[in-house]
């Protein structure tokens, strides 16, 4: 162990704890919405910058003893936002806080999972052990790009998968009649799983390679019947659009009726908003782990996933399991 660093000893932590959440300010609307599930207030704070740009963080309650959960999602400017959560989980851990868990509804860095080239860094590996050594005891997330970053962490990290939500949204709201799930590569064939199971609906999967860091692919062939049929193409996330864009361009090619698409995460780049809205996709549905403003879309549909959130965080506050808040 490096002298100095920062290691959280397992413990078993009180039940009779106050419960208490603050929200960075990434996404205060989720935030409010967790505290509104729990019947709670947000535990307030003050979080801003002086000039030249260094931030200052204030909790303005005592949080001595407590069981403090902070939510905090990845959206511009990321490295801001996570320096911002660094600072309230440290000041957390100054002022004596009994355990410490960070809500991240989006990962940040998630895509980073892997070294796959030489002299790179896996930044997902580094967003966890800069969390540790803040003062986190548990981290808190919904649908990682790469389910193995869960292994990244020396701490407890518990993984919401946002299936359960959207399922119920889509049996609930649309027509299903002669549709098909459509997996964009065999990296999302595993996590398309639940909703094949509850929706019973047939699967396809386009046959792609990436190439480069230009985030452009290559699409092969698609394995599956599609002609004729409406097409899901379910994904954990999106950035620049232009492979949703070209799988939908493929699949219409292929005979398809018309194309949706559903992704976890709408962590929409700059132009991606505009390249979708000029596509032959039809309509998106998305999740808040991002606040809608910042995504822009039209025929946009927004399943808001903070009673999930807030069922695991009473669930972990009063020690109990959280297995069956995955099932459908």
């Amino acid at each position: 162990m490096n002298k100095g660093s920062h290691v959280v000893p397992p413990r078993d932590f009180d039940k009779t704890m106050s419960l208490k959440v603050i929200g960075g300010s990434s996404h205060k609307e989720f935030t409010k919405k967790i505290c509104d599930h729990l019947g709670i207030q947000e535990t307030k704070t003050q979080s801003f910058k002086f000039s030249n740009d260094n931030r200052f963080i204030i909790v303005d309650e005592a949080v001595r003893g407590d069981d403090v959960f902070v939510v905090q999602t990845q959206i511009k400017p990321v490295n801001s936002h996570i320096i911002e959560l660094l600072m309230i989980v440290r000041t957390l851990r100054d002022a004596s806080a009994e355990r410490i868990t960070v809500v991240l509804p989006y990962f940040p860095y998630s895509r980073s999972d892997k070294k796959d080239q030489p002299r790179i860094c896996i930044t997902s590996k580094l967003i966890t052990d800069l969390l540790e050594s803040a003062g986190a005891n548990r981290i808190l997330t919904m649908q990682l790009h790469s389910p193995q970053v869960q292994g990244f962490s020396n701490i407890p990290f518990d993984h919401i998968i946002a299936a359960p939500d959207i399922v119920k949204y889509l049996q609930d709201n649309w027509d299903l009649t002669n549709y098909v799930i459509v997996a964009g590569d065999s990296g999302a064939a595993k996590m398309i799983e639940p909703y094949t199971d509850a929706l019973n609906l047939p699967i396809a999967m386009i046959d792609k390679r990436r190439i480069g860091n230009d985030e452009k692919v290559v699409i092969k062939s698609v394995l599956g019947e599609i002609k004729n049929k409406k097409v899901l193409i379910l994904d954990d996330e999106t950035l620049s659009g232009g492979t949703l864009i070209e799988d939908a361009k493929y699949l219409l090619e292929a005979g398809a009726e018309e194309v949706d698409a559903c992704f976890v995460h709408a962590n929409l780049g700059i132009g991606a908003a505009e390249n979708l809205n000029n596509s032959p996709i039809r309509k998106f549905l998305t999740t808040d782990t991002i606040p809608s403003s910042h995504q822009g879309l039209r025929n946009l549909e927004v399943v808001s996933v903070s009673k999930r959130f807030a069922d695991f965080i009473k669930r972990i506050h009063e020690n109990e399991s959280v297995k069956e808040l995955n099932d459908i």
